[in-house]
């Protein structure tokens, strides 16, 4: 393991660089705003008169149209959803200039080979391991989301100093950066998404607020029971692991944990997850999401507009209702 702070940055890797960050949205805005904060001049390349144009100049960022951002840029930075970044590459791609730097937030186009950059351009990751708002909100504080740093290609030899300093311009030395591979990155991150974070944590949630319901529980009671109270157990186990959760609740919770965890989350679920990887670590699930966008996302939409029509939502949006200290505003 390589896990680089503070101490370890050059800072003379960008010092005097001109940074394009192409994208405005979730990191997109905490990158530019982190990095222009940190003394670095930014420009943010967005469609003219968009959401994303309006709002960099709201904040006070320099905003011109990716083809004019990219120019004279030292290091360019690939913001923009991965389902656009393809098309994004290849409509810039002569108008990089020669030894730029090209930066990835994700691994998923150039490991999937999506985006081949040239021979010339250093190709680096730095991936914070959690979502922009989060990695804006924790540098306003003083402190820094983990991220991941990866290279791919190295033509100027000076690619790994220039992503550390570019992490370390976000906040990332200050909660650590951990070295990895594109590949490494990519497939953890599906994965981790699919069976855990996002898809897995959540079908345990609605499918545990369903076992209550048929059985004759109020809705009311369940949605609190399997939903509200997950960011309890959430905090505890970010703070301080499986330990610090195991101090905080009741020896009866505990006994439950260890005896009937096992049985719900079980050999066979973990069967189907080593499945999910294989999925991701064959590029199954990369040719499927890519033929899904390419060919209008209809199924895309049915499943996700299924999913936010079911009766935990709808419980869901009267209870939180009541407590408006929820809407937390956003930096």
């Amino acid at each position: 393991m390589r896990l680089f702070s503070q101490k370890d940055v050059d800072r003379r890797a960008l010092k005097g660089a001109r940074l394009a960050i192409l994208g405005y949205g979730s990191q997109g805005r905490a990158h530019a705003l982190n990095l222009h904060d940190s003394g670095h001049e930014v420009v943010v390349g967005v469609r003219r008169g968009g959401s994303g144009w309006k709002k960099a100049r709201k904040d006070g960022l320099a905003v011109a149209e990716p083809a004019a951002a990219i120019a004279g840029a030292d290091l360019i930075a690939m913001l923009v959803p991965d389902t656009a970044q393809k098309e994004l590459y290849q409509s810039i791609k002569a108008g990089i200039p020669r030894g730029a730097t090209l930066l990835f937030a994700h691994g998923f186009n150039v490991h999937f080979r999506q985006i081949r950059p040239r021979k010339d351009l250093d190709v680096v990751l730095i991936a914070p391991k959690g979502p922009g708002d989060l990695v804006r909100r924790q540098y306003q504080q003083g402190r820094g989301v983990p991220c991941l740093l990866a290279v791919a290609q190295d033509a100027s030899g000076g690619a790994h100093a220039k992503a550390l300093a570019y992490a370390h311009g976000i906040g990332g030395t200050r909660g650590g950066v951990l070295e990895t591979t594109f590949a490494e990155e990519t497939e953890t991150d599906l994965f981790g998404e699919q069976a855990v974070l996002c898809g897995g944590a959540t079908e345990l949630v609605v499918k545990g607020f369903e076992t209550l319901v048929e059985a004759g529980y109020q809705p009311e009671v369940a949605y609190y029971e399997c939903l509200h109270e997950l960011k309890l157990i959430v905090d505890l186990l970010h703070e301080g692991g499986l330990a610090k959760m195991h101090q905080f609740i009741s020896e009866t919770a505990k006994y439950g944990d260890l005896t009937r965890g096992p049985r719900i989350v079980d050999a066979r679920v973990k069967k189907v997850m080593r499945r999910v990887l294989k999925e991701v670590q064959s590029g199954k699930f990369a040719r499927q999401w890519l033929k899904e966008n390419a060919s209008g996302r209809a199924e895309y939409q049915r499943l996700l507009k299924e999913d936010t029509e079911r009766q935990i939502e709808q419980v869901g949006a009267t209870l939180r209702a009541r407590m408006p200290w929820l809407k937390e505003q956003r930096a």
